[in-house]
Formats: C-alpha cells, structure tokens, sequence
C-alpha cells in the first residue's frame, strides 16, 4: 500500500494528463497483453503482438511482465510523439538506469541480455527502444484514435465530476484500489510506503493497460503520476466503430484527418499509403482540411509534412 499526503496545495494542483503518451503506453500495453484475461478481452491487439512476436521479443525479455517496470521506460518528458519519448528513454542518465532495472529484476530469472541491460549496455538499449517502436507501430497505432478519443472522453467526465464534487469527490470515485481518507490517498500498487508531494500536486491517468493494480510514478520536484485502469473504450478490439466525422466530412477526408492527429511524421505519401489512397486525393483532401483550419503544412527537405491544429485534434478526438 502507497500513502499519498496531500497537502491544501497537492489538492489545488490535482490534474489529468491532457493526452496518452505513446512511450508509456507502449511498455504498459507490453505488459498487459502477456495476461491471458487481457489477451481474450481484445483479441485484435493479441494477434497483432504474436504476429510481430519475433521483432517484440526484446521488449518482452526485457520488461517483466507484471509488477514494477524501471521508471525511465514511463519518462515524464517527450509525450508530443513517440520518437521525442524514445529519444528521453535511450538518453537516460547510466545511473538511474543500473538502479531501475536491477530494482525491477529483484525476483526475474537471469539471463545474459538482462544482465548487460542492469549494466546499461547501449547496444541492449539500442534493442529495447527499436522493439518499443515497432510494438506501437504494429499494435497500437491503428487503434491510437480510438485511445485518444476515449482518454478525452474520460478526462472530460471527469471534469464534470470535479466541478460538482470538488477535488475529494474526484479522488474518492476513480477505482476501487484507491481510497481518499483526507489528507492521505492509499493506493493498492506494488511499491509500499508514504510519500509526501509536498506541494507539486498529481497527475491522473486512466488506463485500459494499466493492469490489476494501480500505478504510480514518484519523481522529486515533480507532480505525482497515478495511473489506474479503466474498461477498454469501444473500436479497440478491432470491430467497426462508428465514426462520428464521416457524416460530416466523407469517410476519406475523415481518415485523412483522423491520421494526421497519430504521432508522428506526417507527409502526403505516408497519409496515402495508410489510408489507402492515390497521393494526389491524399493532396486534395489536406488542402480542403488545411482551407478549414484543421491541418497545418510546412516544407520539410523535399517533403511537405502535415499535422493536425488543435481545432483539428479537438474535432477528431473529442
């Protein structure tokens, strides 16, 4: 059991992240997905992760598959695309990664790669992040719209929440393995202890890949991170989801629209090539969002690279 104290000023400073971070979510789904309750509930997502399995082993040798990961794997910076969160994960300090890691394989059999990664071997780390991309490229990112529209949604019902209930009402509903019992928030997670924020408030995060308990994230001089697990919003097992844009826009100009908000590098050709278009519609289509203020467009060497304004990623996931 986690002890939170949270001070008058902890209480003021109570917030929810403002979007999913590619990064983490990457290492909580690794986890999540190798239980076999997880892996029946969406099917979709567990054959895509056996599909990729040989390109995935790294991550799963790596990463335990429950319990406590090394916190630099779930950085607190670089959550605007996933390469910014990769770059924070690979360029973590030598230190902190031989402490984390070797905290995390207290109870993991041993194993030659696992030893050269308590030893913060670049090579091994090299391997980590380059499993982690692929695993968000080939498991999550063909439903990542339907995470950001759900984490949204979530937010927002919470926020409404708050704004009838106040800040105790708030931490008093969000899961059963967290209780509010003023001044101090008791989390039912893997670390034990009590920790006082001392002014820097919380950050709230709900999961579909959180796992049977509750997680948190202490850093010094910064915000508490909780992230507890919600249900799995409806689309992320693969089935047909309605799409509330295509009425409005067409199916086309709607799926261009919805891939400009995914993270990353965004050009006319890659927006062709995933939503299976000729390069000249995926042309058209960019121009009438960029018309509408939706997508904005800049020259990168010989490309022109596109990406969603916040009316456009508000408008594709609200």
């Amino acid at each position: 059991m986690l002890r939170l104290w949270l001070e008058h000023a902890d209480l003021a400073r109570v917030r929810f992240t403002d979007r999913l971070h590619p990064a983490s979510t990457v290492l909580m789904a690794s986890q999540a997905l190798r239980r076999p309750s997880v892996a029946a509930a969406l099917p979709v997502l567990a054959r895509r992760v056996s599909s990729a399995e040989p390109e995935l082993r790294p991550l799963h040798h790596l990463i335990p598959a429950q319990g406590a990961a090394p916190d630099f794997v779930t950085p607190w910076d670089g959550v605007e695309t996933l390469e910014d969160g990769l770059t924070v994960i690979r360029s973590a300090p030598i230190r902190q990664v031989r402490a984390q890691v070797s905290a995390a394989y207290a109870h993991a059999p041993v194993s030659a790669a696992r030893r050269r990664f308590a030893d913060a071997d670049a090579e091994v780390l090299d391997t980590l992040v380059t499993a982690m991309r692929t695993y968000f490229h080939q498991v999550l990112e063909p439903d990542w719209a339907v995470l950001s529209r759900s984490h949204r949604q979530l937010v927002a019902e919470a926020a409404a929440r708050y704004a009838h209930t106040g800040a105790e009402g708030l931490l008093t509903g969000l899961h059963p393995a967290i209780r509010w019992q003023s001044p101090v928030l008791e989390v039912d997670t893997w670390q034990d202890g009590d920790v006082r924020l001392g002014g820097h408030g919380l950050y709230l995060l709900p999961s579909p890949f959180t796992g049977p308990r509750p997680r948190v994230l202490i850093r010094a001089g910064r915000p508490a991170l909780v992230v507890y697990p919600v249900e799995a919003p409806d689309g992320l097992d693969g089935r047909s989801a309605a799409d509330p844009l295509a009425g409005l826009f067409g199916r086309t100009r709607s799926a261009v629209l919805v891939q400009v908000t995914r993270p990353g590098r965004h050009t006319t050709s890659s927006i062709a090539r995933h939503t299976g278009i000729s390069v000249s519609s995926s042309s058209e289509h960019l121009s009438a969002l960029r018309a509408a203020g939706l997508v904005s467009s800049r020259r990168d060497g010989g490309a022109i690279v596109h990406r969603a304004t916040a009316l456009g990623r508000g408008l594709a996931a609200p």
